[in-house]
């Protein structure tokens, strides 16, 4: 008997190492040895900043003040670690399976027997149980369904941990895409306070022109409606202002009502973004890492439900006092039991546990399948933030040049017609047209520091 008792224990020990989950493996991802839009233009690589704080390589106090309140202040952050959090907890909560399960108690008793009862005495009797003991319960995890629960576990723990990095990096990024379009709106108040001041000249010298006989009432006209034309975009960017400073406000966790910022003077300049080689983009953007470890989960789920198709086997044990008055903690008042060593199987259930091993194949498949999804959009965001920002650079260099060439026009327009020698629509053609160029190398330098903010986000932070 105690032969075959150690045999049992042998081979519990034995496969206790077992384990039903298949090898853990990631889908091939197609990773190219270097970025195909960086080229032969590969941007001068730029100095990383100091832990994480990316956007330092704007070299804005302001920015980097706003930036440094996401983390205490932001609900939808608080929101993301509550979830880590609960992550956290669930792996805590199936760790427990594998430790034995203890309980104590305590019971006391104190009934009387009847006179009368068969095959008594014949005269009543009064007793007291007193009980103190405990229980314990372990299941021997003969098969891995423990151990795989825990992997599955602490790889949903991982992926809450990724999901957590990439919301505080898409708020971040968020916080400086709103930032920058704000920015670039002040610089478009900016050019328009000076064209209204400019129109405003050139309107008090048509109508001086008009007085002294010398401009149709026509130009005068004219000079009026380009004038009110700058005022009223004026204030139209200026409430689009408004509504980037809300949501700059929103996103540090400020009432809009108290939060406000000036507008700023002149423009900063778009940084190099280092974006390193594509195979590294597997180990940082946090979407990939975290697709990655829900494969991890989905394949220790396979381990579980094959398990189930296996017997369980629980090891029962309990110990204590027990005595029908005082001295219940003396050692005769003593009690102890090891087991029972129970196992149970399913004979039947109508195929329930293989549909839950096809369910969990399918999961890791669906898991998979995502994994691939989420690496080709990676890549193709980061190739496509690099071409946008190397046509944006050259656009932005002939946009240059055009708006030069078109306020040199503007300028030679207005002298025509102080000296005679043009009517004053040639100066509204000129006007318009400087007014457009100034606008469109003002919303192409927005876009470059949009890319270059974005780009972060495409890589997964720097």
């Amino acid at each position: 008997m105690r032969g075959a008792r150690a045999a049992l224990l042998i081979a519990a020990a034995s496969l206790a190492g077992c384990s039903l989950a298949p090898p853990e493996s990631l889908p091939a991802s197609p990773a190219a040895p270097v970025y195909k839009e960086l080229g032969p233009w590969k941007p001068v690589a730029a100095t990383p900043p100091d832990a994480g704080a990316w956007w330092t390589l704007f070299a804005d106090p302001t920015l980097d003040g706003l930036e440094g309140k996401i983390e205490g202040a932001n609900p939808d952050l608080a929101a993301a670690v509550a979830r880590y959090d609960q992550a956290r907890a669930a792996l805590r909560e199936t760790g427990a399976q594998a430790l034995p399960s203890v309980d104590v108690g305590a019971d006391a008793e104190r009934s009387r027997a009847s006179a009368g009862r068969p095959f008594g005495p014949g005269v009543a009797a009064t007793d007291n149980d007193l009980r103190v003991g405990a229980s314990l319960s372990y299941e021997i995890d003969l098969f891995g369904r423990v151990r795989n629960s825990i992997k599955a576990s602490a790889a949903d723990a991982r992926a809450s941990a990724q999901d957590l990095a990439a919301v505080r990096l898409g708020l971040q990024v968020s916080l400086a895409d709103n930032y920058m379009q704000m920015r670039g709106l002040d610089a478009r108040i900016t050019l328009l306070r000076q064209t209204v001041d400019a129109f405003q000249r050139a309107y008090d010298l048509t109508d001086t022109r008009h007085g002294g006989g010398i401009a149709s009432g026509i130009d005068v006209s004219r000079a009026a409606s380009i004038l009110s034309s700058a005022k009223a975009e004026l204030s139209a960017v200026a409430a689009d202002r408004a509504g980037f400073e809300h949501a700059v406000a929103i996103l540090v966790g400020e009432s809009p009502s108290s939060f406000s910022l000036p507008v700023a003077d002149g423009q900063l300049a778009p940084p190099a973004i280092p974006v390193g080689v594509p195979s590294e983009l597997l180990q940082r953007r946090p979407d990939v890492v975290a697709a990655a470890d829900r494969i991890a989960a989905a394949n220790a789920r396979i381990g579980v439900a094959r398990a189930a198709l296996f017997p369980s086997l629980t090891l029962g044990g309990g110990a204590g006092f027990e005595a029908g008055d005082t001295g219940i903690f003396s050692a005769p008042n003593s009690f102890w039991a090891l087991g029972p060593l129970s196992a149970a199987l399913s004979i039947f259930d109508g195929g329930a546990r293989r549909a839950r091993v096809k369910i969990s194949r399918a999961q890791y498949d669906e898991a998979a399948a995502g994994y691939r999804s989420t690496v080709l959009t990676a890549f193709r965001e980061v190739e496509d933030d690099l071409a946008r920002a190397r046509y944006l650079a050259a656009e932005e260099t002939d946009q240059q040049a055009a708006t030069t060439a078109a306020e040199r026009t503007r300028d030679l327009a207005l002298i025509r017609y102080r000296d005679g020698a043009a009517d004053y629509l040639e100066v509204v053609t000129a006007q318009t047209a400087a007014l457009d160029a100034q606008r469109s190398l003002l919303a192409v330098h927005t876009s470059r520091l949009q890319i270059a903010v974005d780009t972060v986000r495409a890589v997964g932070g720097i």
